[in-house]
């Protein structure tokens, strides 16, 4: 049967073989203006179920209204795993249309557009759908035991949770193929050299370094971080000419913003800026 989500637990673990008990399969917490989302189902290696996705799907509807969060961090539960992927036997009771939300494709997040932004902190293992969201986010932190794959073709699947289109964007596209048709998995070392990865740090600092990167991200201008975010995001997929359209609709109003000539006045007087989001 093929899986059209984010197929999960194809590293022949028991991921997915444990139900989720009491607690929530997903736990937020807010630092300033940063929102640490952790995946919440460690037994399972924070694979994602229906109730999991749900969840996801709702905290990032709220996120992206919220303007007392400029970033977030999306992490997991635990140091064995960021996320396994799809519960398989949540897919196999008939979670799938939980799974794979409307909105926001596998997961509530493959598929998003996330407008802030999202920084993964990979505290483990991130395959098959797991890597997928990955894929999914901005930048990257990696404990140094973290490894990555879509490991989908060796169970006779595909990576179609967003691993087939996203991978060569992000890495070269040789390395994306070897990845896509070998199934195997690279480690964060490998990971960092293909710029898949931003910073690769011991497992105890790796929630200090996404926050320390989500805050420095949120010391700038809210709507020119936004701004850049969606342009270059958006530019990939357009002609250098269409991409100049787009830059002009998107950077123009930053210039006239009341942010930008905060910006210039702070620099004037030496101090910092406080920005309205203006």
């Amino acid at each position: 049967m093929s899986d059209p989500t984010g197929n999960s637990e194809l590293d022949g673990s028991s991921a997915g073989e444990v139900t989720a008990g009491a607690e929530e399969p997903v736990v937020r917490e807010r630092h300033d203006k940063v929102e640490i989302v952790r995946l919440n189902r460690e037994a399972a290696r924070n694979a994602i179920d229906g109730r999991t996705a749900r969840a996801l799907q709702a905290i990032f509807d709220e996120l992206t209204e919220d303007p007392g969060v400029l970033a977030v961090v999306l992490t997991g539960t635990g140091d064995r795993a960021f996320c396994a992927g799809m519960d398989l036997k949540a897919f196999a009771s008939g979670e799938v249309d939980d799974i794979l939300s409307a909105k926001g494709g596998f997961a509530g997040i493959a598929a998003r557009r996330f407008p802030k932004p999202l920084i993964a902190a990979v505290n483990g293992a991130a395959l098959a759908g797991g890597f997928e969201i990955v894929l999914a986010c901005d930048l990257v932190v990696a404990a140094d035991h973290a490894v990555f794959g879509i490991p989908e073709v060796k169970r006779g699947l595909a990576a179609a949770g967003g691993g087939l289109i996203r991978l060569a964007k992000r890495i070269p596209q040789a390395i994306a193929l070897e990845l896509a048709l070998t199934g195997d998995s690279i480690d964060a070392e490998r990971a960092l050299d293909c710029g898949l990865v931003n910073r690769v740090v011991p497992a105890e600092r790796l929630m200090e370094e996404a926050l320390s990167i989500a805050r420095t991200i949120c010391a700038n201008a809210p709507l020119a971080v936004r701004a850049s975010k969606e342009l270059m995001k958006r530019s990939l997929d357009l002609t250098e000419a269409r991409a100049w359209d787009l830059n002009a609709v998107l950077a123009t109003p930053i210039f006239a913003s009341a942010d930008a000539f905060e910006g210039a006045v702070a620099f004037a007087e030496k101090r910092p800026p406080v920005w309205t989001g203006t």
